[in-house]
C-alpha cells in the first residue's frame, strides 16, 4: 500500500495552519517531498549498519535489522542492460549494486588492479561457471572463459524515485490548486514512513521560509520518534 502524496500534504498544511506558519505551495511541497523520501531512504543503510552491530531483538516483528531489511526489500529488483562500447552499462535506476549474474552463476567482484594477477594464475583464473567482474565509471566488465558480452543480469537496489518522482499534481481553478489524483505520483516508501515524511517535509519547509520554529518542531518530533525506536 503506497503512502498517499495528498494525505501527507494535507497533514503538513494542517500543522502549518495550526501553528499559523504560512502556506506551502504545491511546487515547494513536491520538491521537499522528493528530498524527504530520498533522505529517509538513504538513512536506512546507515541505520542498518549501526543496528547490525548491536545484539538482535528476539521479539517477533521488533528486530530493527529485520524491519530495515523489510523496508529496503521494496526496492530490490533485477534487470539487464545492453552491452555496448566494451562495457555493460549500469541500470539507469540503480542505487546500490548487489550481484552480477551470468547464466545463473554469481560473478565475484574484483578490483581492476587485481585482474592481471587473477587471470594469470591457473588456480584463480575465471571460468564461465565461476565468473568475475570489474567496475568503474565507464561501466562493468564480466569475464568467464573470455570476456562475457551476453546473458548478464544485475540484482540491485533501485532508486526510490525511479522511474517517476513523487508529485502532487494539480489543476488551477480560480487561483486555487485542486489536487489531480490521476496525474499524481504517491510516495514509494514503506507505509510506516508516513509520519516521518511529514516530519522531514516540515523541517525542509522551516529552512525554506526561514522559520526556525518549524524546523525545531519537526526536529523535536524526529528525536521523539528515534527514541521510541531505540527504547
Amino acid at each position: 500500500m503506497a503512502i498517499s502524496v495528498d494525505t501527507v500534504y494535507q497533514r503538513v498544511l494542517a500543522i502549518l495552519n495550526k501553528e499559523q506558519r504560512g502556506y506551502l505551495s504545491p511546487t515547494e511541497y513536491n520538491l521537499f517531498a522528493n528530498q524527504a523520501e530520498l533522505d529517509i531512504f538513504e538513512q536506512y543503510f546507515y541505520d542498518l549498519n549501526q543496528f547490525s552491530r548491536l545484539p538482535g531483538n528476539s521479539t517477533e516483528y521488533s528486530d530493527m535489522v529485520d524491519i530495515l531489511e523489510e523496508k529496503i526489500s521494496l526496492f530490490e529488483t533485477s534487470g539487464s542492460t545492453t552491452y555496448a562500447n566494451d562495457y555493460w552499462p549500469e541500470p539507469s535506476n540503480l542505487y546500490r549494486l548487489g550481484s552480477v549474474i551470468y547464466n545463473g552463476s554469481e560473478a565475484e567482484h574484483i578490483n581492476k588492479n587485481e585482474y592481471l594477477y587473477i587471470t594469470s594464475s591457473p588456480l584463480s583464473k575465471p571460468t564461465n561457471d565461476f565468473p568475475i567482474y570489474t567496475r568503474d565509471a565507464s561501466g562493468i566488465k564480466v569475464y568467464g572463459n573470455s570476456e562475457i558480452t551476453a546473458d548478464v543480469t544485475f540484482q540491485y537496489i533501485k532508486k526510490p524515485n525511479a522511474p517517476n518522482e513523487v508529485e502532487w499534481a494539480f489543476t488551477e481553478v480560480n487561483g486555487n490548486a485542486l489536487w489531480n489524483s490521476t496525474n499524481s505520483e504517491n510516495f514509494h516508501l514503506h507505509e510506516s514512513e508516513e509520519t516521518e515524511l511529514v516530519i522531514k517535509i516540515l523541517q525542509l519547509a522551516g529552512v525554506s521560509i526561514k522559520d526556525p520554529s518549524i524546523y525545531q518542531m519537526g526536529n523535536a518530533e524526529e528525536v521523539k520518534s528515534t527514541q521510541q525506536e531505540k527504547a
